[in-house]
């Protein structure tokens, strides 16, 4: 259990590295001829997750002064991939093991069971692989190899798979022609892209339809590869500094991450937001309700329903029915705990509804979920008796010096 006690921060935190983008590199770094040197590295949980599949996949890692080496191009040491409870490993690694000639049984933990992954079925097997899924759920049997061609694909529950098939497709033999329907979170397919391309893969185009054409044939190349801040992470900080006080997050870069839009909402709320190179600065103030459509940026929801109930008025957050198959149910999990915290919040449908105002504080089960344990974190400053967060152990997924971060902000009196 961790008390996060009310009180007024300032000061400046460094935004912890990407997991997002870590994996990203890692699991390309693995599949690449040479070495690859990672910097400024993340070894959360699931960034960890990711190595030890890499390492199962042949790749040889190992830590350095500088970083994370990376020499790819192995021969895989086993069939079992432990994913953990990383749903961007285990969708990004189904299509991974597609590329090898035996099977590989790709397995989770916790909650990334009941996370569903039936979507990657019929894509794998029309590019000519072997897959099977329990029921719609992990774990998932591959035997490859993929030969690439035309595919579609169910992108309206997670663009994680999409992801891990465009980093797949230039090592098929054929060229490839991927439709991703219903496409979410595209700005995420666009990171994949950028990291992809680093490594050398050529000849990926995207009509802005959600179709990409892939030659195949190809073979990525090691090289020096710098992890970028993590905006998700940097969001609880700087809504801290709005409910708070003041915060001043470093080691962030405007870039392709498309929870950069905490900005947007901080300023609509009324908060005082300065940028600079790397950085961003917020002061807090007369905070007022706003309107956001994070159906793009789900990862927001969390810390702005932290900075909607301590607004004056109704805040609106659009994109609720994203939360669904997260870590938990995310929205409805915000809308029960805050709510035990003295929160008024409604979820109508897509639309979630919270009536700012100042809370009582008290306990907060984080239900396993990061993103919850942040949240309450970040409330109980203006709280009025403070916050006990249970299980707060799980902000190691993605962020592990989150409650060190949060309290250096401290104002010492």
């Amino acid at each position: 259990m961790k008390f996060i006690e009310p009180g007024a921060i300032e000061g400046v935190v460094r935004a912890p590295p990407s997991k997002s983008m870590m994996q990203r590199a890692v699991i390309i770094a693995s599949l690449a001829h040479g070495e690859t040197l990672i910097t400024n590295p993340t070894f959360c949980d699931d960034a960890a997750a990711a190595i030890e599949v890499v390492q199962a996949l042949g790749a040889q890692v190992a830590s350095c002064p500088e970083g994370l080496m990376v020499q790819g191009g192995g021969i895989p040491r086993s069939g079992r991939l432990e994913c953990g409870e990383s749903g961007t490993c285990m969708r990004m690694v189904s299509a991974i093991a597609g590329l090898y000639s035996r099977e590989f049984v790709i397995s989770a933990k916790g909650s990334l069971m009941k996370r569903p992954v039936g979507m990657i079925e019929e894509p794998i097997r029309a590019l000519g692989a072997e897959c099977s899924t329990k029921k719609g759920f992990p774990p998932i049997k591959i035997k490859g190899p993929m030969r690439g061609g035309p595919v579609t694909v169910d992108g309206s529950v997670s663009s994680q798979f999409v992801s891990g098939l465009l980093i797949a497709l230039p090592l098929c033999k054929e060229d490839s022609e991927l439709t991703a329907v219903g496409l979410k979170s595209s700005a995420y397919v666009a990171m994949t892209q950028s990291v992809m391309a680093l490594f050398g893969a050529k000849g990926v185009s995207e009509d802005g339809m959600g179709r990409f054409e892939i030659r195949g044939g190809q073979r990525y190349l090691g090289r020096r590869y710098a992890v970028e801040g993590d905006w998700s992470g940097a969001a609880f900080m700087l809504v801290a500094g709005a409910i708070g006080g003041s915060a001043r997050v470093e080691g962030i870069i405007s870039g392709l991450q498309p929870d950069e839009g905490i900005k947007a909402a901080l300023f609509d709320a009324g908060a005082d937001v300065v940028s600079g190179d790397g950085w961003v600065e917020v002061h807090g103030g007369s905070l007022r309700g706003f309107e956001y459509d994070a159906t793009n940026s789900p990862d927001l929801f969390p810390p702005l329903a932290a900075l909607a109930c301590n607004c004056r008025g109704k805040s609106v957050i659009m994109g609720a029915s994203r939360l669904h198959h997260k870590e938990s149910d995310r929205a409805a999990v915000l809308a029960l705990e805050l709510g035990r915290l003295g929160a008024d919040i409604k979820v109508i449908g897509d639309r979630m509804e919270i009536m700012g105002g100042k809370l009582r504080g008290g306990r907060l089960d984080s239900h396993g979920d990061h993103r919850i344990a942040m949240a309450g974190a970040v409330a109980a400053l203006n709280s009025e008796k403070g916050v006990r967060i249970y299980d707060e152990g799980c902000v190691s997924k993605s962020y592990p010096g989150f409650f060190a971060d949060l309290e250096s902000l401290r104002m010492r009196l």
